[in-house]
């Protein structure tokens, strides 16, 4: 782990726009794990997709609705859902919040 970070502070790390009023910023990483913040404008969407990687999320501000797979549920600050590999999930701002993602493993796509 010589070229892992094991601290990261708040004013670290850049956010990458991806349109439409979202944001993401992946925070640390190893190989295996990840955690990144994604910021979203009220009405943004994450639009449906899937990946292999394995993925918990925790909302850390506002209010989301949350579907993964064939299940979709409204999630406020302090909830938190888990999205198993290659299983199709996306979310809608309700109002603006902030969603803390961690990823295993890490999203390699996210670095490039």
């Amino acid at each position: 782990m010589t070229d892992t970070r094991l601290f990261v502070r708040r004013q670290e790390g850049e956010w990458t726009d991806l349109g439409q009023g979202n944001r993401r910023r992946v925070l640390v990483h190893t190989d295996e794990l990840m955690v990144v913040e994604f910021a979203f404008d009220e009405g943004g969407v994450g639009a449906p997709h899937s990946h292999p990687h394995v993925q918990a999320s925790y909302v850390a501000r506002g209010r989301f609705e949350v579907t993964v797979g064939d299940r979709t549920e409204t999630l406020s600050a302090g909830d938190s859902f888990i999205v198993p590999s290659g299983t199709v999930h996306g979310v809608k701002a309700l109002e603006a919040g902030l969603l803390v993602d961690s990823f295993t493993p890490l999203r390699a796509d996210f670095l490039e």
